[in-house]
C-alpha cells in the first residue's frame, strides 16, 4: 500500500527498513478494522480510572517526571510535547508547550487516552510498544489522517529483567521535523531505565562497563547487577548490546563466568577512593573497562558466604547483628579472607532475601579482622543500633572513618534508604551552606536553575555522614545545630522549612575539646554530635596488619595473591603508616601490579618515594635470607586469631640481596644499588631489559646509580 512519506515541513528520511516497518504497521491497522479518515473523538479513563492507572504506574511516573521536564527544557518553545504512556499505551502524564498541548488535545493526544496501536492505528507510542523498539511516525506515515499533522518520536522503557514499563514520546508539528528528538528520547528513555535499574539493586553490586573508560558514567555505558554469590540478577540494555546477548543468556550466566572474576575480587579493587577502573575480558577476548557501584560500606562484602572470619574460636558462627544460619563453605577467595570479604555481601535489608536465601549478614562484621581494640569498637556500635544515639568517629586519616559509618548505616534499620556523605574541609567556606541546606533559584550569583535541595534533604530518612566535622565553620555550625535540633532545613533564599528525618553521623581527626577551649568549635554541637564518641586505632597500633595486608593483596590479584617478603613485612611492621590503611592499600596496589608473575613482594617492586620515606623513618635494614633471623630482629607483634595465621612458607631470597658484605653495614639505599647492579649484570648491562626485570624506569635506574657507576667502590 501506498505511503505518504513528505510533508509540508520536509520528508523525514524513510530508508527501506523503516518502510518495511511502517508498512507492516499499516497492514496490522487495517487488519483492526480501523478507517484512516476516522475522527480522532476524545474517549478519556473517566478520572477514576485514570486515577488508578496513575496509581498502579506510580513507580515509572517518579522516575519519568524528572527525565520528561530535563527533557522539555531541550525542546521548550519548539511546538512539541512529552508524553509518557503505560505499558498498555494510555497517556499517564504530558508536558509541553501551551500552544501546542491545546492542538494535541484535539486529536485526543492527552492524559487519560489510549494510543496503543488497536486504537490509533500506526503512531510512534502504539508502534513502539507493538515492535517494542525506538520509533519515528512523521506525518503521513501516521494511520489516521487527522494525526498526519504531527511528527513523533518514541522509545520503550524496560525493567533490568527486560519488561515493559511504558514508552516515553516526544510530539511536535510536522513542519517543525528534526532528527535530534528522536536521540533525545532514546537517551531520556535509558535515563528512566537507569534510575530504574539502580532503584530496584540500591542495594546491590552493580558494574558499570564500557570498552572505552571514557564513556563510563555516560549514559552509553553498561550496567550489571549482580548477587552476592556472582550470579547476574540484571542488566540495562546498553550492557545487553555491548555483551550480544538478550536478558535472559545475560541471567543464565554468573560474573565467574562472563567475566573470569568473582565479587569478592570487585569489591576489594574499589575499596578505595578513586579507584582506577577493573579491565575484564570476555572469553572471546573482548576487553571492557568496568567501575563498581555499592550502597553500602566504602567496600562492601560478599554475602551470604562465610569466610573465615566469620568463624569465632569456638568454631561456630560469631556474633553478628543478625542470628543466621549455617551456610556453605566459603569460595577459596574468601578462605583467604579477602579485603573485600564482609560477610553481609549485599549491603541490602530484608528484602534481599531473593539472591541471599533469606539471609542478613552483619555489615559490621566485614570490619573484623582480629584486632581487639576494632572488635570493641564494633561492639559499642552494636549495642546502640538504631537507638537514635548520634555517633562521633574519631581517629587519624586514612583508619576507616567512612568505612564504619557506612557499615553503621548499612546494619541500620535506614539501609534502603539513602547514605550521603559530606566532607566538611573539602567544600570551600563560601558555598558549604548551600551545600548542605540547599537553595532557591536565585539564592545567590551562580546559582543553578531551580536551585538545589541540599545534602541534609537529600539524607531524608538515612544517615548523613559528616566528615571532618571539626573544619566547619563557626558561622554554620550554629545554623547546623538548630537544623538538627528542630528537624527542619530551611533552603537559602527561601521562607518555607522543610522537614528531614536523619541519623548522623560525625567524624574528625581533630581534638574537638581542644577546639571548644578555643573557642573554635561550639561545645552544643559537641553534645548534639557526641552521643557515642568511637575512636578507631591508627594502623600502627593494630595487631592485624598481616591481615589486611593479604586481603589487599588478594583484591589486587585474585588469581595468583602474592605473598610479603620477610624483608617487606619486616619493614612494614616497624614503619609508622601516617596514612593508615588508605596508604597501606595504595602502596600494596602498587606492588601488586609490579610483582605480577611473582610470588613474593620484594623491595624492588615498591615505589621510590615510599622506599625513600622508610629508610628516613626507620633507618638502615638489615636483608634477611629466612624468617628465623627476622624473627630475631623484629619481634612480630601479638599473634593474630588462627583464621589468620600465614602459610607456613619459607621464601628464597631474592637474589639481588645476596652480597658478600656484612648486612649490618648496609643501608636500604645500598641494597637496591646492589640489586639493580646485580640486575644489570645478569643482563649485560641492557638498561632497557632491567628496567622492565626490576619493574623500575629507565629513569630510576640512572638516577639511583648516577653517583655509583658499576665498578666504583
Amino acid at each position: 500500500m501506498p505511503i505518504e512519506t513528505e510533508a509540508p515541513g520536509g520528508p523525514a528520511p524513510l530508508a527501506p527498513p523503516r518502510q518495511a516497518f511502517i508498512e507492516r504497521s499499516h497492514q496490522r491497522s487495517e487488519a483492526l478494522g480501523l478507517k484512516r479518515h476516522e475522527k480522532c473523538g476524545l474517549d478519556p479513563l473517566i478520572r477514576s480510572d485514570l486515577n488508578l492507572a496513575r496509581e498502579r504506574n506510580h513507580r515509572l511516573y517518579t522516575h519519568a517526571a524528572p527525565v520528561m521536564q530535563l527533557l522539555y527544557e531541550q525542546i521548550v518553545n519548539t511546538e512539541s510535547m512529552i508524553v509518557l504512556t503505560d505499558a498498555q499505551g494510555t497517556i499517564l502524564h504530558a508536558v509541553g508547550d501551551d500552544s501546542f498541548l491545546a492542538r494535541a488535545h484535539r486529536v485526543a493526544l492527552a492524559p487519560g487516552e489510549n494510543w496503543a496501536e488497536h486504537a490509533k492505528g500506526t503512531n510512534a507510542i502504539g508502534t513502539a510498544l507493538f515492535e517494542e523498539a525506538p520509533t519515528l511516525v512523521h506525518g503521513g506515515e501516521h494511520f489516521m489522517h487527522a494525526n498526519s499533522f504531527l511528527t513523533c518520536s518514541a522509545a520503550p522503557i524496560f525493567d533490568p529483567r527486560g519488561n515493559m514499563l511504558g514508552v516515553l514520546d516526544v510530539t511536535g508539528d510536522h513542519r517543525g521535523y528534526h532528527q535530534h528528538p528522536m536521540g533525545l528520547v532514546r537517551m531520556s528513555a535509558r535515563m528512566i531505565e537507569n534510575h530504574w535499574l539502580s532503584d530496584d539493586y540500591n542495594n546491590r553490586l552493580r558494574l558499570h562497563f564500557h570498552s572505552r573508560p571514557e564513556f563510563i558514567g555516560t549514559l552509553l555505558e553498561g550496567i550489571l547487577v549482580v548477587s552476592p554469590e556472582g550470579r547476574l540478577l540484571g542488566a540495562n540494555r546498553a550492557a545487553l548490546d555491548q555483551l550480544g546477548m538478550s536478558g535472559a543468556e545475560l541471567r543464565s550466566r554468573s560474573l565467574s563466568s562472563l567475566f573470569g572474576t568473582t565479587p569478592a575480587a570487585v569489591y576489594d579493587h574499589f575499596r578505595m577512593p578513586l579507584s582506577p577502573p577493573m579491565q575484564l575480558c570476555l572469553p572471546t577476548g573482548q576487553s571492557f573497562f568496568v567501575s563498581a557501584r555499592f550502597d553500602w560500606p566504602s567496600r562492601p562484602v560478599v554475602a551470604g558466604l562465610r569466610g573465615r572470619d566469620d568463624v569465632n574460636e569456638a568454631g561456630g558462627i560469631s556474633d553478628m547483628a543478625d542470628a543466621t544460619p549455617a551456610r556453605p563453605a566459603a569460595s577459596p577467595a574468601l578462605q583467604q579472607g579477602g579485603w573485600g570479604s564482609d560477610p553481609s555481601g549485599h549491603g541490602g535489608g530484608p528484602a534481599d532475601a531473593e539472591a541471599g536465601g533469606g539471609l542478613r549478614f552483619s555489615g559490621l562484621q566485614y570490619l573484623r579482622t582480629g584486632d581487639p581494640q576494632l572488635e570493641t569498637v564494633i561492639q559499642k556500635v552494636k549495642r546502640v543500633l538504631d537507638r537514635g544515639i548520634p555517633l562521633l568517629i574519631l581517629g587519624e586519616t586514612g583508619t576507616g572513618k567512612e568505612l564504619l559509618a557506612r557499615a553503621v548505616h548499612h546494619d541500620s534499620n535506614r539501609s534502603r534508604q539513602p547514605f550521603v556523605a559530606v566532607n566538611c574541609a573539602s567544600i570551600p567556606e563560601s558555598l558549604i551552606e548551600a551545600e548542605l541546606f540547599g537553595y532557591e533559584e536565585g539564592a545567590f550569583t551562580g546559582a543553578r536553575r531551580k536551585g538545589a535541595p541540599g545534602r541534609l534533604v537529600q539524607a531524608n530518612g538515612g544517615t548523613l555522614f559528616l566528615d571532618e566535622i571539626g573544619d566547619m565553620p563557626l558561622p554554620l555550625q550554629a545554623r547546623l545545630l538548630r537544623a538538627l535540633q528542630e528537624r527542619s532545613v530551611t533552603p537559602l533564599g527561601s521562607t518555607k522549612s522543610i522537614a528531614v528525618d536523619i541519623a548522623v553521623i560525625g567524624a574528625t581527626h581533630r581534638n574537638l575539646r581542644d577546639m571548644i577551649a578555643a573557642q573554635s568549635f561550639r561545645e552544643d554541637l559537641y553534645y548534639r554530635l557526641n552521643g557515642l564518641a568511637l575512636r578507631l586505632p591508627a594502623l600502627r597500633e593494630r595487631t592485624d596488619l598481616e591481615a589486611i595486608v593479604r586481603r589487599i593483596l588478594q583484591a589486587e590479584r585474585p588469581q595468583d595473591p602474592p605473598e610479603l617478603s620477610p624483608q617487606v613485612l619486616a619493614m612494614f611492621r616497624r614503619y609508622a603508616w601516617p596514612g593508615n590503611i588508605r596508604q597501606l592499600a595504595n602502596v600494596l596496589r602498587t606492588a601488586a601490579v609490579m610483582s605480577a608473575g611473582e610470588r613474593f613482594v620484594t623491595a624492588a617492586h615498591l615505589s621510590d618515594d615510599f622506599l625513600e620515606d622508610i629508610q628516613r623513618s626507620i633507618g638502615g635494614l638489615t636483608p634477611a635470607p629466612g624468617p628465623a633471623p627476622l624473627a630475631a630482629a623484629f619481634p612480630a607483634p601479638a599473634p593474630l586469631p588462627p583464621a589468620w595465621s600465614a602459610p607456613e612458607v619459607a621464601p628464597a631470597p631474592p637474589v639481588a640481596f645476596a652480597v658478600a658484605e656484612p648486612a649490618a653495614a648496609r643501608t636500604l639505599g645500598q641494597a637496591e644499588i646492589d640489586m639493580i647492579r646485580a640486575t644489570l649484570d645478569a643482563v649485560g648491562g641492557n638498561i632497557s631489559l632491567a628496567s622492565k626485570q626490576l619493574g623500575i624506569s629507565r629513569n630510576t635506574i640512572y638516577r639511583k646509580l648516577r653517583w655509583n657507576p658499576p665498578g666504583d667502590a
